[in-house]
Parts: C-alpha cells; structure tokens; sequence
C-alpha cells in the first residue's frame, strides 16, 4: 500500500460539531514568549477559520519549551495565556481540540517510536540544532531531539495537512519523512502529512529591525514587537517609529525594501487584502501608511484583547477548557499509539 494513501478512521465521538471531513489538522504554539501579531496573522487568526472546514487539534506545546533554559514559574504562566489567547481569538472547544502537549503521555511515546525511526544525520542537518546548539556546551539533548518530538505531535492525530510558515517546513518534511519509513518498515500505521502554505502577513517582521521575524521573546520594552495584549497606545507608538526607508515614495519590494513592505503586508493581514502591491499605491508618504496600519491592528485586536479580559476573570473557564481537550485527544491520539506500538513489535 501507498504509505501516502494510508487513511486515518479515529474520530472523536465527544467533539459533535466538526464538520464532516477527511482533513484533519494540527497546530501546536511554543510558550516561549508572549505572543505576537505574527503569531495571530499567520496562526490564531487562520484558526479560526480551519476549524469549521476541517477536524482541527490546536495545542499549547509546553515540552517544546524544555529545550532551553527557563523559568518553571514562567512556563506555566506563559502556557495559561496562551490557552486563554486561543479561546479569546474565537477558537470553539465545541469544534475543535485545544489540549497542552504535557497533559497527553502519548505525546511522548510516540516520540520514542519515532526516534527508533529517526537517523542521527537527519536531525543534525535541522536548522534550530545547527544555529543554537551545535557545538556549544550544556547544549540540552532535547534541542537535538525536538523534531521528533514534532513529528509525534504531528502525526499522533492522523494529521492530514500543517498550517506552518517556511521556518518550519523542515520539520513537517521530517515528520513526513518518518512516516514513510515507519510505514514502509513496519506496515500502514501513519497518514503522510502535508504543508498548508502560510498566508499573506503569516511572516510579520521586527518592525526595528524588519530583515528578522517578529519575536515574542524579545526584550519587554522592545518597539519591534507586536504583542497580542499591547495596549492601543503601545501599538500606534510602535508603528510609528517604524523602520522605514530613505525613498520619499510608498512601494512594495520585499528584498530592497523590507521595512514598508512589512507595514504594507501588516496591513493587508489585517485588512484582509490579497496582494500588499496594490495597498501601495494609495500612499503619497509614511506617514498616512502607519496611521492606516497602526488602526488596522488596533481594531482586529481590540475584540480579542476585550475577550481575553473575560476570560482571565473567569478562571474556571479555562480550566474546563483544557481538561475536555485533554480527554478528547487522548481519545482522539490512542488508535494511532496503539497501531504504532503494534506494528513495531510492542
């Protein structure tokens, strides 16, 4: 059999209002920092629209964060606000998973079986491992065993396709890598995901320094990043003294002009514009661009920012939240893990 071909036949009895559907999706955000609008133009906010077209599994993935040095206290902080950030962005417990990666053992089981499938070439050509922790001392083993972790993450839900940006193609290709051969060794155990391509505005930049990504673990009086939870005033101020260029003129070059392209593409994230071109050429100057920018993200912001509120006072929400995600993903992961344990020899 085509190891591509394999079909995944779990579905969750508890989750009754997903659409009827042979796409299954999967989503996981790392609490290694506070979230940005990059996280909410190329992630939360396209959740909340795949979660009506496709069974969908969104994850806060807590043991991600284990491969750097961090605070426990912060950790758990960092992972409640994002769970919060996921209900308040408009994802529905009612149809889709929201789960934390370190309440399902599965998570980590299947990792085992996949490192069993994994050569140690392939993840020493990862591009986290080669640029943070080749080659420096007290690099953590789980920096260099991530990927698989990912992989698991991935595939323990019959994954059928990945919303992620170009930063992590490399590691939906492993993940798709270790399908086939766990199929091909062993027998049809895994569907072989694929890539759903980023979206306009899914890579937003550092509005300082807008030749990198914009960081949620960046410095907190950073004016390069974005947060989900900035005040309105904190988002005109940093808009405002965005980096732009010497031309007196508005245009669209990504590679020559890479500060107003990220302001063009910000605000057609925001807006909903298919092409940041043709928002170029309503602009005589700067300045008109980053008021129109700056409002643009205010509004999109403002309805999740009043929800978030809502939320943090009512704790108990949450907490439900997570405990039904956490029983409808175990119910949703356990076929795979078991065909998994089986077809290896478990």
């Amino acid at each position: 059999m085509n190891p591509a071909a394999v079909t995944h036949t779990a579905v969750d009895p508890t989750v009754t209002n997903h659409p009827v559907t042979s796409r299954t999706i999967f989503s996981g955000i790392q609490p290694t920092g506070r979230l940005t609008l990059g996280n909410y133009l190329g992630a939360l906010g396209r959740f909340v629209d795949l979660q009506h077209t496709a069974r969908c599994v969104f994850c806060v993935v807590d043991l991600h964060a284990l491969t750097v040095v961090h605070d426990p206290k912060e950790l758990r902080r960092l992972t409640r606000e994002i769970a919060t950030l996921y209900l308040a962005a408009g994802l529905d417990p009612a149809v889709c998973v929201l789960t934390r990666q370190s309440d399902l053992p599965a998570h980590t089981e299947l990792m085992y079986l996949l490192e069993s499938t994994a050569y140690v070439g392939e993840l020493s050509r990862m591009i986290q491992f080669k640029e943070k922790g080749r080659g420096r001392p007290r690099t953590r083993v789980s920096l260099y065993t991530y990927p698989v972790l990912m992989a698991a993450d991935i595939l323990l839900y019959g994954s059928t396709e990945v919303p992620v940006g170009d930063d992590q193609r490399q590691h939906v290709e492993l993940a798709r890598d270790l399908a086939i051969r766990f199929n091909r060794t062993y027998g049809p155990t895994f569907v072989v995901p694929e890539l759903s391509p980023a979206t306009v505005g899914a890579r937003v930049m550092d509005l300082q320094n807008p030749t990198t990504k914009m960081s949620g673990s960046a410095p907190a009086d950073s004016l390069g990043s974005i947060r989900l939870l900035d005040p309105p005033e904190v988002i005109v101020r940093k808009i405002s003294r965005a980096v732009t260029d010497a031309s007196p003129d508005v245009g669209y070059d990504p590679e020559n002009r890479p500060g107003v392209s990220n302001l063009l593409e910000i605000l057609a994230g925001c807006t909903g514009e298919a092409d940041p071109a043709a928002l170029a050429g309503k602009y005589d100057g700067y300045a008109a661009l980053k008021r129109d920018t700056a409002d643009a993200v205010v509004g999109v912001l403002k309805p999740l920012q009043n929800r978030y509120a809502e939320l943090v006072a009512d704790p108990a929400h949450v907490d439900a939240t997570l405990r039904l995600g956490a029983e409808r993903a175990r119910e949703l992961a356990a076929p795979t893990l078991a065909a998994a344990r089986t077809a290896i020899g478990l």
